[in-house]
């Protein structure tokens, strides 16, 4: 699509997957309607984003790199996002590394001035540049816009810091009454609250996700508390349509599309059972037994994305593999009752495919509106960050899925917890779901309503396509205004 005088974007991510891949969703969205887009990456992350714009006109859509300052934090050369690596400690020194590439950025804007930023809401800096080069700024945040709202009411009410000594608590001054039975960390508020306060200086926030799933009250009530306009350009992934695209977003399998399409093409609808915890969430091996303790018991058929144990290549395949219980191999992948995939797997694809009835997830938001698109309800198991408030948009207000049980919050995704999930608690929340029943046939349905709602957005004329088409219109009164002053 050929556009009269397109507008020039500059899009920066945060080097970690799950914030990469939405935005990059979102500047084709952009790319689609002719719009000029430059994305900012390092060069260990170019690789997520060139399959996804290989078929781009490159004249719309440029990928610009800058060096990574990993030796000035601590880092090894290549690791430059998160999951690229296990260790714990390594996620503080990315994000550090992170924000010194706030002078190169700075540099090429100066020599290629661009109409608008769109960045992550992890960057404190980009903020302060708009302002300097005198263009608008958009915050991209890979949370959902209940989550957002539900943190400022709490920040508002002077409950974000609880410190009672109970572990529950309920949120008020709120359009829906949400209970929690555990407290977030105190460093995760203390991040999440930058986070807001660097949403809050820019133009507007773009959310990855559609107005009828978080709903027209909770958009209100985030304006009107904020004063700020937010944007739904979702579920971007949407955009993704042929099997192809699907497969190659993200990160490489090591196992072929033709091998995940046979293996389910062969399973009956709504048969197996999806369980991915996300690109930077780790399991050690009590855990993981527990998980295929639990899957086993319920009886259900499988696929299982379990992460690399990278950094520990010393390790033999028999040490790697020792929590799967004894013969548990033979029994279920052996027999084709289960799949385990080692790493990266393409969960959109997955996801889309009729034999998937069900997904086990850690509730970060990809994963959550890659389910809710496709109309697959969810087995809740939050871990860090926001996922907690996500469950509840999930479990308690929409009614798509229902939880593990999971109570706690920890503060990264690879550190041991104290607390383990149960075999017990898995296969109860298992057989829920996926053992049909009245309950289960209710989730199903308005799954698929809320799957179908996603779908009739990002399609012309539903709510998050007008949402683009407004949000290009103000883009571009505020470059014509710029331009006649």
């Amino acid at each position: 699509m050929e556009v009269e005088r397109p507008l020039k974007l500059l899009m920066i991510p945060f080097p970690a997957p799950g914030h990469m891949i939405p935005l990059c969703d979102i500047a084709t969205l952009f790319a689609s309607r002719g719009h000029h887009v430059t994305f900012i990456t390092t060069p260990s992350n170019v690789h997520f984003f060139t399959k996804s714009f290989s078929s781009e006109d490159p004249s719309v859509f440029r990928i610009h790199t800058v060096d990574f300052p990993a030796q000035q934090v601590g880092l090894p050369s290549g690791i430059e996002y998160m999951s690229s690596t296990i260790d714990p400690d390594a996620g503080g020194k990315i994000y550090k590394a992170a924000m010194l590439l706030h002078g190169p950025v700075e540099d090429f804007t100066k020599n290629d001035p661009a109409d608008c930023i769109i960045a992550d809401c992890l960057y404190p800096w980009v903020n302060d540049l708009a302002t300097k080069l005198r263009i608008p700024s958009l915050a991209f945040t890979g949370f959902s816009l209940f989550t957002i709202s539900l943190v400022e009411s709490l920040r508002k009410n002077h409950m974000l810091h609880c410190d009672s000594d109970s572990s529950s608590f309920t949120v008020t001054h709120f359009p829906h009454r949400i209970t929690f039975c555990t407290k977030p960390p105190k460093e995760f508020t203390g991040s999440i609250e930058m986070m807001l306060d660097n949403m809050l200086k820019s133009n507007g926030i773009i959310i990855n996700s559609f107005a009828e799933l978080d709903g027209e009250e909770c958009i209100e009530h985030y304006e009107k508390i904020t004063g700020q306009k937010a944007w739904h350009l979702g579920p971007a992934y949407l955009i993704r349509r042929t099997i192809q695209e699907k497969a190659e977003r993200g990160d490489k399998s090591d196992v072929s599309m033709h091998e995940y399409l046979s293996w389910l093409n062969l399973k009956r609808v709504n048969s197996v059972l999806y369980i991915c915890f996300g690109s930077i969430c780790y399991f050690y091996d009590k855990q993981l037994y527990e998980i295929a303790c639990g899957i086993e018991a319920s009886g259900h058929e499988f696929i299982w994305v379990v992460p690399e144990k990278k950094g520990k290549e010393d390790e033999s395949e028999e040490e790697k593999e020792k929590w799967l219980p004894k013969g548990f191999e033979e029994r279920n992948i052996e027999k084709n009752k289960g799949l385990i995939i080692r790493g990266w797997a393409p969960q959109v694809m997955i996801l889309s495919h009729p034999a998937v009835g069900a997904f086990m997830t850690h509730c970060g938001w990809n994963s959550s509106v890659e389910a809710i698109g496709a109309g697959i309800p969810t087995i809740t198991w939050p871990v860090h960050g926001e996922q907690f408030y996500n469950e509840k948009l999930i479990t308690e207000v929409r009614g798509i899925g229902v939880e593990v049980g999971a109570t706690e919050w920890c503060l990264g995704g690879f550190r041991e917890r104290e607390k383990l999930v149960s075999r017990e608690s898995i296969e109860k929340a298992v057989r829920r779901l996926m053992d049909g029943g009245d309950e289960a046939e209710e989730i199903r349905r308005r799954t698929r309503e809320f799957g179908e709602k996603a779908r009739g957005a990002v399609e012309e004329g539903g709510s998050s396509h007008k949402n683009l088409l407004a949000l290009i219109d103000d883009l571009k009164r505020l470059r014509d205004f710029k331009q006649l002053k």
